[in-house]
C-alpha cells in the first residue's frame, strides 16, 4: 500500500507539473529574460514559397487559391506552389485552372504521405522564406507579412502562426479541441518570449529556404522537424501572434483521434531521430522546454495506466481511493458517452471534454505502441475539416 500510495503521489505531482507547473515556470522565466515576440512591419519583402501538399481536396482547392492569391502580399515576389500527393479526384484539373494566375502544380506520381511531398517540392522552390499551410485553413490576410517580418531578426529561423480554433455554425464542431488550442498557443507564446518554441504549426509556418532544404525522413513530421532542425544550426523558432490561422474544428472526435494518432507516431519518430537535443549540457533551456512539452505529456497517458492501477489498489483498503475511483469510473463512463454520441448531433460540455481528453491519451498510448512495434504511421489523410 506504501508503495502504491507514494507511486500515486509521484504521478499527480507530475501530472500538475505537465499541464500547470511547466507553464507556471515559463511564465516565472519570461519575466526575467526577453518580452513577447511582436515583430512589426518587415524592413523588406524578400521573395517566398508557399507550399500546400493537397490530397483530394477537389471540395475545397479552389477557394483556398482564391484565398491565397487574395493575400496582402505582392504577386511577383510569391511563388505558389500545390503539391499533390497523387490525389483522383480531379485536385489536379482544378489547380491546373490556375496556371495563368501563378499557382504551379507538382503531381507525385504515387501517393507517398506529406513529408513525401514536401521533400520532394524542395527542388521547385525560388523564395528566400518558405511558408507552409494546409487546404483546411483558413490564412488571415496579414500573416504572410507578420511571419516574414520575423527574420528580420536574425537569431530566427523558424516563424509560426497562431492556430485559431473555429467553429462551423451549420455543423457541431468539437468543442474541446478548441480549449486545448487555445492552451498551447499560451504555451507557445511563453516559450517564444524565453528562447523559442519547441514545435511549428503544420497549419501555417515559414522556414529560411537554407533551413528548409536539409532533408527530413518520409516517416518523420515536417512541422515539428523544423523548429528542431533550427535550433540544431544556431536558429530559433518563434510564434508569431499576428500570423494568424484560423483552423475549423474536425467535424467528429473519431477524425480527430485518427489525426492524432498519426500525427503522434511522427512525432514521437521526429523526437527520437532529434533526441541530441534533449542534451541539457548543450542546449540548455531549450533541452528543458522540449522534455517538458513534448516528453512529458507524451509520457503522461502511461503515467495515467499507473496511476489508475495504484488507486485501484489502495481502494481495496482506503475508503477515500474508493471515491476517487469511482470519479475515474465516472469520467470513463462520460468519454465512453461521447465517443458513442451519435455524429452530427450536439453533445454536452460535460460529455465533449470529457471525451476529448480521454481519446487523447489513448492515442497518445496507439502512437507508442505502433512505434514500439515498428509500425510505421498511418499514410497522411488530410484532416476534412468543416467547410469554411
Amino acid at each position: 500500500m506504501l508503495v502504491s500510495g507514494l507511486l500515486l503521489t509521484l504521478i499527480i505531482g507530475f501530472s500538475l507539473y505537465t499541464y500547470l507547473g511547466y507553464p507556471a515556470v515559463l511564465q516565472l522565466l519570461t519575466r526575467m529574460r526577453r518580452s513577447a515576440f511582436h515583430p512589426g512591419e518587415p524592413r523588406d519583402l524578400p521573395r517566398i514559397s508557399i507550399v500546400l501538399p493537397v490530397y483530394n481536396e477537389a471540395a475545397v482547392i479552389a477557394g483556398t487559391l482564391e484565398r491565397i492569391l487574395a493575400l496582402d502580399y505582392p504577386a511577383d515576389r510569391r511563388q505558389i506552389l500545390v503539391v499533390s500527393d497523387a490525389s483522383t479526384d480531379g485536385t489536379d484539373d482544378i489547380v491546373a485552372e490556375f496556371a495563368a494566375r501563378g499557382v504551379e502544380l507538382l503531381r507525385l506520381p504515387a501517393r507517398a504521405g506529406k513529408t513525401a511531398a514536401e521533400n520532394a517540392a524542395r527542388p521547385r522552390l525560388t523564395g528566400d522564406i518558405i511558408i507552409n499551410t494546409d487546404a483546411s485553413v483558413r490564412v488571415d490576410t496579414a500573416a504572410l507579412k507578420a511571419l516574414v517580418a520575423a527574420f528580420d531578426d536574425d537569431s530566427v529561423g523558424v516563424a509560426s502562426g497562431r492556430d485559431v480554433s473555429v467553429s462551423n455554425f451549420a455543423e457541431q464542431g468539437n468543442g474541446g479541441e478548441g480549449a486545448y488550442v487555445g492552451y498551447e498557443m499560451r504555451i507557445r507564446d511563453l516559450e517564444t518570449a524565453l528562447d523559442g518554441i519547441v514545435g511549428a504549426s503544420g497549419c501555417l509556418y515559414a522556414i529560411r529556404a537554407d533551413l528548409h532544404m536539409h532533408p527530413v525522413p518520409e516517416e518523420l513530421s515536417r512541422d515539428f522537424s523544423a523548429a528542431l532542425t533550427a535550433r540544431a544550426h544556431g536558429y530559433r523558432a518563434v510564434s508569431v501572434p499576428e500570423a494568424i490561422c484560423y483552423v475549423p474544428r474536425g467535424r467528429s472526435l473519431h477524425q480527430e483521434y485518427r489525426r492524432k494518432v498519426r500525427t503522434i507516431t511522427r512525432g514521437l519518430a521526429t523526437l527520437a531521430h532529434n533526441r541530441a537535443l534533449l542534451n541539457p549540457l548543450r542546449y540548455g533551456l531549450f533541452s528543458w522546454m522540449l522534455f517538458s512539452h513534448k516528453v512529458c505529456r507524451w509520457l503522461l497517458p502511461w503515467a495515467g495506466v499507473l496511476a489508475l492501477a495504484a488507486l485501484a489498489t489502495l481502494a481495496l483498503t482506503l475508503p477515500v481511493a474508493r471515491v476517487l475511483l469511482a470519479g475515474v469510473c465516472v469520467v470513463l463512463g462520460l468519454a465512453v458517452v461521447g465517443w458513442l454520441w451519435p455524429q452530427g448531433r450536439s453533445a454536452p460540455r460535460i460529455v465533449t471534454l470529457p471525451t476529448y481528453v480521454v481519446a487523447g491519451n489513448v492515442a497518445v498510448l496507439q502512437a507508442w505502441l505502433r512505434l514500439l512495434t515498428g509500425r510505421a504511421a498511418p499514410v497522411w489523410e488530410p484532416t476534412r475539416r468543416a467547410a469554411h
